[in-house]
């Protein structure tokens, strides 16, 4: 079975700057294609010019905007999150009708898979408790160096992910990253991390096969 869903997901990285709109509606597209049956899942890599985007739970208090950017209402949990160059964007379209129905598990397997990576990578990455994200500790504190924001229609989900590579981090002062304001965020580029985009990419698609029996509530491969 597990061989048969790996055979049904396309892995798709996007060069360049992909606007927002034409982004999401690719996603939308996509998502209702896998819901009838039409096309496979898809992990789509990619990066966007510099925006912001409000999820449900956005608060207009917290978007500050001096620069101007364009905003999108992007339709996953959340509040308001950056995207710009040197961000590494995953957007994960799985079908959890054949993988269990079990959005916790997706998202804390999610949260697991890059949190693996970043580990091979050579960065110490962790969950923090009521904080949503993809944490490290750095300059005797804590900061966020990736964004989970999530979605499921009729059991597909929608989004995924943002990790820090090497953005503008001062882009981030725009919003209170995640409604969360006593914490920074940081990038791989400040910790030192190398070539971290082809890196990251890499390891992110050697881990996928892990990730996916995660979602089977399954450790590791049979």
């Amino acid at each position: 079975m597990a061989d048969q869903l790996l055979e049904q997901l396309e892995w798709r990285v996007t060069p360049g700057l992909t606007p927002y709109p034409e982004a999401l509606a690719g996603m939308e597209a996509r998502v209702e294609a896998i819901r009838k049956g039409n096309a496979p899942e898809l992990v789509w890599l990619l990066e966007h010019p510099p925006l912001y985007t409000a999820g449900t739970s956005a608060d207009a208090a917290e978007l500050f905007n001096p620069q101007g950017f364009p905003v999108y209402e992007a339709g996953r949990g959340g509040r308001y999150t950056y995207h710009g160059p040197g961000q590494r964007v995953g957007y994960v379209m799985l079908d959890l009708d054949m993988r269990g129905r079990d959005v916790r598990r997706f998202v804390h397997s999610l949260e697991g898979w890059l949190i693996a990576v970043l580990g091979d990578l050579g960065v110490d990455a962790f969950r923090a408790p009521g904080r949503i994200g993809i944490w490290v500790a750095r300059n005797g504190t804590e900061a966020k160096v990736g964004a989970i924001g999530v979605r499921v229609r009729r059991w597909v989900t929608l989004h995924g992910f943002s990790i820090n590579i090497g953005p503008e981090l001062s882009h981030f002062s725009g919003i209170v990253p995640c409604g969360i304001a006593e914490f920074p965020v940081t990038s791989l580029d400040e910790m030192g991390v190398s070539n971290g985009q082809k890196r990251f990419d890499l390891a992110l698609k050697q881990g996928l096969d892990d990730f996916l029996f995660s979602l089977e509530g399954r450790i590791e491969k049979a």
